[in-house]
């Protein structure tokens, strides 16, 4: 588990929607290199932003995304 901020992601689009949230604190558990995140681990506001992006929310790339291959 790690917060944003120390991801060093480079999400501009979440981030744009991350106004109020503090990016020290705020909790993702994530998969850099897919680009998959456990919803269940991850600040819900984080969470609702990655879901708008490209993304993968851990339960759809288990099933229909590239990890269901």
């Amino acid at each position: 588990m790690s917060t944003v901020d120390e991801t060093h992601l480079s999400i501009g689009e979440v981030l744009a929607n991350l106004r109020d949230v503090s990016l020290q604190t705020v909790a993702i558990c994530c998969d850099l290199e897919r680009h998959v995140f456990n919803p269940e681990h991850t600040d819900p506001k984080v969470a609702e932003a990655l879901r708008a992006t490209h993304w993968y929310d851990l339960r759809e790339w288990t099933t229909t995304g590239p990890g269901s291959r």
